[in-house]
């Protein structure tokens, strides 16, 4: 693709992350949208209205994914179709590629990359078979906050008195917007595979030195406790129904609300260094809560996404419909509140996609790639394995490659 021109890309989902990308694209250079396939046709097509009204590209809404593919303006393509859709998706994408029906040379999808270490491996081969470049969209890697916080630690503290030795990442909300969020056999988990995904990665980067590939930790074993704490209890069982439909029983399958990691990796020079990650979807607080921490020998880095400069206070009198107006997951209207002003730039959305498509148009892989995906998922089915057996899982010896956690298997 010459890098002179625009990166065309198109998606593939239209839902709730979808959105979220494509408001970031606002505030990138050198792309435009040019397709859109997910199965509701008022959905993608509403897409494809959005993505004209922001000026991001003449988006033609396509009835098939077969047909996206093959239009003759595309460059790449985004994966942001539900979990248990995504290996199919990479399998009809590198068909396409290989038998000549389409001309993209690259591919991102959102995380997590699969629902299981196989699955997530499968998704490397196919896209490594078809030639395709292809990029891990993880978000929180290129938050503005841990851009800027790693770059001073690693600059400034970490000469002067030695590497970081603990990473804390924290995500909690009240819960996730579709039903298949909380269905164990699609989406492959409950909150640990849907959001420790992000902590563990956010972690492990803020740990590795600058420059140096990701793997120059060595993962060496993981303990993890998982609990579903709220939403198994019968009044906000009822409810979950109630919102989500009679596929979500949470008094007969409840998938994990909340989720507690340790990973133990080992550095060049042999020393240990750990990422304590924690994530739920039983926090009701203003919205969406990520806290990331990182700690050396003689310094810290500390990050809240709720202790933003900018609050709003609104008393009884003000009333207006529920939104997400103000912070993602928000979960009032009324009172003193955080707003984020920009949540696509505090998330990463904005600098990743950034630099996901000049990565592309450049022809070179991205920082985030989807071996990158296939080691998250490895390190998600060891705190599975050991929040099932209650034991330590030591890597060297752990067979993962056929793992599926108890709450996504069948019957």
């Amino acid at each position: 693709m010459p890098a002179q021109k625009p990166l065309r890309i198109g998606f593939i989902g239209s839902g709730f992350i979808a959105h979220f990308h494509l408001k970031s694209l606002n505030s990138v250079r050198n792309v435009e949208v040019v397709g859109v396939y997910s199965p509701t046709p008022a959905k993608r097509q509403a897409f494809a209205e959005d993505a004209a009204v922001q000026g991001l590209g003449d988006c033609v809404a396509y009835d098939s994914l077969e047909a996206l593919l093959a239009a003759p303006d595309l460059d790449a393509v985004w994966i942001l179709s539900p979990n248990h859709t995504r290996l199919a998706t990479m399998q009809v994408i590198a068909n396409a590629v290989a038998s000549g029906k389409s001309a993209i040379r690259a591919v991102a999808c959102e995380k997590p990359l699969a629902r299981t270490l196989k699955e997530a491996r499968q998704m490397l081969e196919l896209a490594e078979s078809a030639g395709l470049l292809h990029g891990y969209l993880e978000n929180q890697l290129f938050s503005t906050a841990v851009e800027r916080g790693k770059e001073v630690i690693w600059r400034r503290a970490v000469p002067a008195t030695g590497r970081p030795y603990l990473a804390r990442a924290a995500e909690e909300h009240s819960g996730p917007h579709e039903p298949w969020f909380w269905q164990g056999e699609l989406q492959g988990g409950g909150v640990l595979l849907d959001m420790m995904c992000h902590s563990v990665e956010v972690g492990r980067y803020l740990l590795t030195e600058p420059g140096a590939p990701r793997n120059s930790l060595t993962f060496k074993n993981a303990s993890a406790t998982t609990a579903t704490l709220k939403w198994a209890r019968p009044r906000y069982a009822a409810d979950l129904k109630a919102r989500m439909g009679d596929a979500v029983d949470y008094t007969k399958r409840p998938a994990e609300d909340f989720a507690r990691g340790i990973l133990v990796f080992e550095d060049e020079q042999g020393n240990e260094v750990i990422v304590e990650a924690t994530t739920s979807w039983a926090y009701v607080g203003p919205g969406l809560r990520i806290v990331l921490e990182l700690l050396g020998p003689e310094y810290a880095m500390e990050f809240s996404t709720l202790s933003t400069g900018l609050k709003v206070f609104m008393s009884r009198a003000v009333s207006g419909d529920q939104g997400e107006d103000l912070v993602e997951k928000q979960n009032s209207e009324q009172g003193l509140m955080p707003v984020l002003e920009d949540e696509a730039g505090v998330y990463g959305y904005t600098d990743g996609n950034r630099h996901m498509i000049e990565a592309f148009r450049a022809g070179r892989a991205p920082m985030e790639t989807f071996a990158d995906g296939v080691a998250v998922v490895e390190m998600l089915m060891a705190l599975y394995k050991s929040a099932e057996t209650g034991q330590t899982v030591d890597i060297a010896s752990a067979d993962l490659e056929n793992f599926v956690p108890a709450v996504a298997r069948q019957g």
